[in-house]
């Protein structure tokens, strides 16, 4: 078989490898999205303290993130198979840990097991589209991220079902062991594109006719730590809102009240989690396709602005159980979207030749700043009200939307001329 039947066959077919790559990320959005819903309940029969149970929270993430450029750079040279299929046992292998664990080192080392395996997955399903969509770069991302931000959405009830009527650990156990196992039954049928193939189902690389950048070589660019700063300044708010949501709704005194909204009556926490987690997946492809009309500074100073004033509000009206859900419902729609325009513009900017290793690299940003989230906790002690947090995470998103605009955008400019990336950004 050619590439070119290759790639407009079943294995290679570019729209495939996306969809493969969505469900792997959505098997892998619970060990994010749905950890604050144990975070109670592991307090409650160990009394560790909330605050020591989230640094398993940060050593996930760190995991998660920190490793992706080591993960990448066996993608990029051995495919996506064997990496997937990896990743897949580890996550599995970390929830049923975590079904087990009475002590908070075996909570932490099921954590950094699991960050290891989630890191593999994710890293490798966008540097995949990255790679697959090289026209709609800023879509595919986006698509792909959305498995992550959405995929828990339909389990949210059932985790919650299954903590109260059997324990969370009965949650840890059979959650884990049911995704890793599509994990790794996916993993078999992924594939990258050969040059033929991707030109051949019109993915040309419309974004970039520049210099290809090594990794070695981005770190050494100034344009790089502006993206990793502005991926930090924002992912921290959205990562404290995903890992404390339940503690906020708790001590706020409205997590178990009932909302009523669209013809649905939910608890508040639960009608909020829902929602969030679906909102936090349709950013992703909505406005990943927008920065790929507007370009994608503009774009991230608009949803970064958005953040702000979502979390503002959060703060300000959050104590009503209604207000509660809409809002942060807001609040993850504006900060989902990092991770579709940040891999993006990486590529935009330093090319597709090593795009899964770059965009990894920029991904640590994420891990970085999940360790301010324990410090939410301790902040929200010493003041006895997560207002002060809330102010902080405000004031991080208009810092990153206007360097967006000031910062980032002349930087890129410059960079692109010189080194002849004509069509780096799109059309404004």
């Amino acid at each position: 078989m050619t590439q070119v039947a290759e790639a407009r066959g079943l294995p290679g077919n570019r729209w495939l490898q996306l969809a493969l790559g969505i469900v792997c990320m959505a098997m892998i959005a619970n060990l994010q999205y749905g950890w604050t819903l144990f975070v109670n309940p592991i307090d409650a029969k160990y009394h560790w303290g909330r605050a020591a149970i989230q640094v398993a929270f940060s050593i996930f993430v760190l995991t998660e993130t920190w490793l992706v450029p080591v993960e990448g750079w066996f993608v990029d040279r051995f495919g996506p198979k064997i990496v997937i299929l990896v990743g897949g046992v580890l996550v599995g292998i970390a929830w049923v840990l975590n079904a087990s664990a009475d002590t908070l080192v075996i909570l932490y080392l099921a954590a950094g097991i699991g960050g290891i395996g989630a890191g593999a997955v994710y890293g490798t399903c966008i540097g995949n589209a990255l790679k697959w969509f090289r026209d709609l770069r800023g879509l595919a991302t986006g698509l792909t991220a959305a498995g992550f931000g959405a995929g828990s959405a339909l389990t949210i009830i059932p985790i919650q079902g299954l903590i109260a009527s059997g324990g969370y650990e009965s949650a840890f156990f059979y959650f884990g062991i049911g995704q890793g196992i599509v994990v790794c039954a996916i993993s078999l049928f992924l594939r990258s594109p050969g040059s033929s193939a991707a030109t051949a189902v019109g993915s040309v690389d419309t974004g970039f006719v520049g210099r290809q950048y090594s990794p070695i070589q981005i770190v050494r660019s100034p344009v790089f730590w502006v993206m990793y700063v502005m991926f930090v300044l924002v992912g921290a708010g959205g990562l404290m809102a995903t890992a404390q949501l339940a503690p906020i709704a708790k001590d706020f005194k409205i997590d178990t009240v009932a909302v009523s909204l669209i013809g649905i009556t939910l608890p508040a926490l639960t009608f909020a989690l829902s929602l969030d987690r679906i909102l936090n997946g349709l950013t992703r492809p909505f406005f990943g396709w927008v920065s790929d009309r507007i370009g994608r500074e503009n774009t991230m100073f608009i949803a970064f602005g958005l953040e702000a004033l979502g979390i503002w509000l959060l703060s300000t009206f959050g104590e009503s159980p209604l207000a509660f859900v809409i809002i942060s419902g807001l609040v993850f729609f504006a900060w989902g979207e990092i991770y579709s325009l940040f891999p993006s513009t990486c590529t935009d900017a330093f090319g597709t030749k090593y795009a899964t290793t770059n965009a990894g690299l920029l991904y640590t940003a994420k891990g970085t700043a999940s360790l301010l989230v324990p410090f939410g906790n301790v902040l929200a002690g010493i003041t006895g009200s997560w207002h002060a947090v809330f102010a902080i995470a405000v004031m991080m998103n208009l810092a990153a939307a206007l360097a967006a605009l000031f910062v980032l955008k002349p930087m890129r400019a410059a960079h692109d001329a010189r080194i002849g990336n004509r069509a780096a950004a799109p059309a404004e």
